[in-house]
């Protein structure tokens, strides 16, 4: 199974760790690709660095989400109330938080690829990820995608 993550909601970022770490549980490979909005699920809150930096680069790593927890939702976010009560809920029925089910991935094999392009635009450096990431360009994912049997876009 091969998936693009090219979004940076909670939600969707949830859905697709779900997904992956299901696939796994089943024996199947799973690659992740991430791009743009969806490298914010890679970042390693206490590896964010501002050294070697643009001054636009600085700026949009200060309002930008600094790691999988700080991600809002797609839909009824309400300025972060809707993803309490999200968050809230799942812990009712005693769901994993987002954190867990990357967690899962990585320790079940999960390949994690960042998209280079994104990575340039945006300004992140391979040091503020988590280690398991490996940045490749467009071609990189798509000769792993023309592999796979499923391939999704979330």
């Amino acid at each position: 199974m091969s998936m693009i993550l090219f979004s940076g909601d909670y939600d969707k970022a949830l859905a697709s760790l779900i997904l992956a770490n299901s696939a796994r549980e089943i024996d199947i490979d799973v690659s992740m690709f991430f791009a743009f909005w969806g490298l914010f699920l890679l970042r390693d809150p206490k590896k964010i660095s501002d050294e070697d930096k643009t001054t636009y680069e600085k700026m949009f790593s200060m309002i930008s989400p600094k790691g999988p927890e700080d991600l809002p939702l797609s839909k009824m976010n309400f300025s972060g109330l809707g993803k309490v009560l999200l968050k809230e809920m799942m812990k009712d029925d005693e769901a994993p938080p987002l954190e867990a089910f990357l967690k899962g991935a990585r320790k079940k094999g999960v390949k994690f690829y960042g998209c280079k392009l994104s990575m340039d635009v945006m300004g992140f450096k391979t040091d503020e990820l988590i280690p398991e990431v490996e940045i490749i360009d467009a071609k990189g994912y798509i000769q792993d995608a023309i592999e796979s049997d499923i391939q999704l876009f979330i």
